[in-house]
């Protein structure tokens, strides 16, 4: 595969859960799936609230246009306002990648 990269977002979530977090996650999933250059999303969070979403781009520029899409910058103000009580982004270019299927 040629050079891809890899948003690596950890966060710690707040306890305000009732209020909306599920439906905008699943429209912000939704929504970045239909970005151009987006390759794919994994994510996972345990019973304490910690969590960690990696999103897999082909460009750096891809990864600019979706951090600037208007919807997802509406989450991203709504996270720091109520869902996340700290979260950090990392960007990463990956260099090589291999796996193993049983």
């Amino acid at each position: 595969m040629e050079t891809y990269y890899a948003v690596i977002f950890t966060s710690q979530r707040t306890k305000q859960d009732g209020e909306g977090y599920g439906k905008m996650a699943d429209l912000i999933d939704a929504l970045a799936q239909q970005q151009p250059g987006f390759l794919r999303v994994e994510s996972v969070r345990n019973e304490e609230g910690k969590g960690i979403t990696v999103s897999y781009w082909e460009s750096l520029e891809a990864i600019q246009a979706w951090k600037d899409n208007a919807k997802h910058l509406t989450a991203q103000q709504l996270g720091q306002d109520k869902w996340y009580s700290n979260y950090k982004v990392e960007i990463c270019q990956m260099i090589k990648d291999y796996s193993f299927v049983k």
